[in-house]
């Protein structure tokens, strides 16, 4: 038996981009559904440091890049929306924190790097003086320059969370679907595509205005499904560490380097686990030169450049575990990674990649931009999602991953 039903948007990924932009699209008017094969927020959300910047650390060569640009007002876009005043309803997400800093050592270049940097980003960046330092640099930081940053931290579980609740009071449009168990097909017209799900002895099919792949890594395996053939993916391999312990401060920094990446050596931020523990979570330079390096390799390497940045403090009690991830994005032009947020059309298809978690505001734009470019009006209906919610169960939340 096959079931068929027309919607205007169908959503795939459950992590932030796909959450969000389900969030926007209702609240432009339409009858968006999503569907996740996993868990909400796995992958590359929970995997994500949680960091809402203005671009500074692309500023550190001392121009204003396009990525820079990009990016430069996205923490202000997050702001509105933490206060209720935004295009997505973000009140209740817990902050981490409200500042985040960067630290530069005593180094010539560590300095030089810093201060491009700052000066790119005129008024947006301010050098602490000593008296002004939070607690836990005041204690461990012997030499060098603290500045605090426009920038802040969420807690990415308690963004998923809002997300979901927000669209779920009636008749909640998130389904759970297997990875074997759909299929695309143009059976009723050559432009355009249909979803086909395979539920036991039963057939459906959904017709939809537009497919918007917005599933991380996952949109590669979409894309194969299909024949589109003008958008790529591409994934950058992170190694990152976390280490745990009750007698953990929260930190919150970005210890720049010696060297000219325009990636910090280091960038810390602090979570907490079920059992109230404090987690370091670290990315930076660490993190993607680690890649080739084992577990205990990667551990090792980290436990001494922690060590050597902050030595006064103590990490013995501390767990130390370390796992791999791959960002995702799109493959633009040999293998370039796009400065914005990034989309492509083709047939009834958007894919899209935030590029990063705090460019997500920016995608949702560009999508709603081109659905109003395309004429594609809001459903009349949302018969599908009541048909949906009787034959599929909603995706569970993922854990964090050092949980």
């Amino acid at each position: 038996m096959t079931l068929r039903y027309s919607t205007d948007i169908v959503i795939f990924g459950g992590g932030i981009a796909g959450l969000w932009l389900l969030n926007r699209l209702k609240n432009e008017g339409y009858h968006p559904l999503l569907v996740e094969t996993e868990s909400l927020g796995g992958g590359q959300t929970f995997a994500s440091q949680g960091i809402i910047h203005g671009g500074l650390k692309y500023a550190l060569g001392g121009a204003l890049t396009e990525a820079v640009n990009a990016i430069s007002s996205m923490p202000e876009a997050w702001r509105q929306c933490l206060k209720g005043n935004g295009d997505v309803d973000l009140t209740g997400v817990s902050i981490l924190s409200d500042n985040y800093y960067m630290w530069s050592d005593g180094s010539l270049r560590s300095k030089l790097k810093t201060f491009l940097g700052s000066k790119s980003l005129a008024g947006r960046v301010q050098s602490l003086e000593r008296d002004q330092y939070p607690k836990f640099f005041k204690h461990n930081v012997i030499d060098g320059t603290l500045y605090e940053l426009p920038d802040f931290v969420i807690d990415s579980s308690s963004l998923v969370k809002k997300l979901r609740d927000n669209v779920s009071k009636i008749s909640p449009p998130i389904f759970s679907i297997e990875k074997g168990n759909y299929h695309f097909t143009k059976e009723r017209d050559i432009s355009n595509y249909s979803l086909v799900l395979n539920l036991d002895n039963q057939e459906i099919v959904i017709e939809a205005e537009r497919f918007i792949f917005c599933a991380g890594e996952g949109n590669a395996a979409l894309i194969a499904q299909t024949d589109i053939k003008s958008v790529k993916a591409q994934v950058r391999p992170l190694h990152m560490v976390y280490l745990k312990s009750p007698q953990l401060p929260r930190v919150f920094v970005h210890c720049v380097g010696d060297n000219f990446s325009l990636t910090p050596k280091l960038t810390i931020t602090s979570h907490a686990d079920q059992q109230g523990q404090t987690v370091w979570y670290l990315g930076g330079e660490l993190a993607e030169e680690g890649v080739r390096k084992n577990e205990s390799e990667q551990i090792k390497v980290a436990k001494e450049l922690i060590h050597k940045l902050f030595p006064k403090l103590d990490t013995s009690a501390a767990e130390w575990n370390s796992f791999l991830i791959n960002r995702a994005e799109a493959d633009i032009s040999n293998n370039y990674r796009p400065d914005d947020a990034y989309l492509l059309s083709e047939a009834n298809i958007i894919t899209a990649w935030p590029t990063k978690l705090t460019l997500t505001p920016s995608l949702a734009d560009k999508v709603v931009n081109t659905l109003h470019s395309d004429s594609i009006a809001a459903s009349t209906s949302n018969g599908v999602i009541n048909a949906l919610g009787k034959l599929l169960a909603q995706p569970e939340l993922a854990q964090t991953y050092w949980d």
